[in-house]
C-alpha cells in the first residue's frame, strides 16, 4: 500500500516539476530570445540603412 502512495506522490511531484516550473522557465527563455531576435533585427536593419544611405 504505501508503495502506490509513494507511487502517486512521485507522479504529483512530477507534474508540479513539469508544469510549475519547467514550462514556465522555457516560456520566458523564448520571450527573452524573441525580444533579442527582433532588437538584433533592427540594429542590423538600422546599420543597413545607414550604410547604403553614406555609400
Amino acid at each position: 500500500m504505501s508503495r502506490i502512495v509513494m507511487a502517486v506522490l512521485g507522479v504529483l511531484l512530477g507534474l508540479y516539476v513539469v508544469f510549475g516550473l519547467l514550462l514556465p522557465a522555457l516560456f520566458g527563455l523564448l520571450k527573452f530570445v524573441l525580444v533579442l531576435a527582433v532588437v538584433a533585427f533592427v540594429v542590423v536593419a538600422l546599420v543597413t540603412m545607414v550604410a547604403r544611405s553614406k555609400g
